[in-house]
């Protein structure tokens, strides 16, 4: 009943579905391969980062020849020594710790030489109430000279963490990054990025690491090629049924004309 596959049009035919289905697997393991790239560099990125690193002052990783913070360096434990320019406190709202929604307090902080750091004291939960020029959760910034521990954080982007490019009132800063920052306060100079300091005064919590955007591996563009990997995968699926359908219809074909029971055609 299936000798009609070793006919020379179901040879080929079988060979062209034969081909179908390997050129689907491949493609399919291919994407597959670049999701787990993806993943792969997603998880050393977070063991650098959460890798416990000695602690260097901020210049030692934001010198001349590394002016900006890259994957390598965000999360890196930094010390910086200089004094908190209280009257120039920001709020940055709609910021995302522990599944709620809160908001940054963030202290400028000058250094000697007359250059800020953004300092993110830490975070509140609820909407900020007014502007930060009003009492302000964690008490009393500390007056005089200080030196502050923390994590340095890549800057943000449109879309990070709940970042805006404005509208925002007096007070309240949409994204922190050197731009912005230099278009609210102009000071000598803005480190890149920003710190997150370790010890959050009462009443703040301390703000965990942030990934910078399209740096932590598991980007949009790693989830398409899962969503490749699938569709190749069906594709070759559904060649694979197709082929068994057309045997099965040419065999229940095959046997009818056996038993004489062919269309008639007038």
């Amino acid at each position: 009943m299936y000798r009609f596959l070793l006919t020379p049009r179901w040879l080929s035919g079988t060979a062209v579905a034969v081909a179908a289905v390997a050129v689907c697997m491949w493609l399919g393991s291919w994407q597959l391969g670049r999701f787990e790239d993806r993943v792969s560099t997603h998880q050393e990125t977070q063991k650098a980062i959460t890798a416990s690193g000695d602690l260097q002052p901020i210049d030692a990783l934001l010198g001349p020849a590394t002016p900006q913070v890259t994957t390598e360096t965000v999360g890196k434990p930094v010390t910086v020594t200089g004094s908190y320019d209280t009257e120039h406190q920001l709020l940055v709202p709609n910021r995302i710790v522990d599944g709620k929604q809160g908001y940054y307090v963030l202290t400028p902080l000058r250094t000697a030489d007359g250059h800020a750091v953004a300092v993110v004291r830490g975070w509140v939960p609820g909407a900020p109430a007014g502007t930060a020029a009003g009492p302000v959760p964690g008490g009393l910034v500390p007056e005089g000279q200080v030196t502050v521990t923390g994590r340095l954080q890549a800057n943000e982007a449109v879309g990070t963490n709940g970042a805006v490019a404005g509208g925002l009132p007096a007070g309240q800063l949409g994204m922190i990054n050197r731009a912005s920052l230099l278009n609210v306060l102009e000071y000598d100079g803005w480190y890149d990025g920003w710190v997150a300091a370790d010890d959050a005064p009462a009443g703040l919590t301390s703000v965990p690491t942030v990934q910078p955007q399209g740096g932590d591996g598991l980007t949009l563009r790693a989830f398409q090629n899962l969503g490749y990997t699938l569709e190749w995968f069906v594709f070759g699926g559904f060649v694979v049924f197709m082929w068994f359908r057309l045997v099965r219809r040419e065999a229940e074909a095959e046997q009818d004309r056996a038993l004489g029971l062919d269309p008639v055609l007038d």
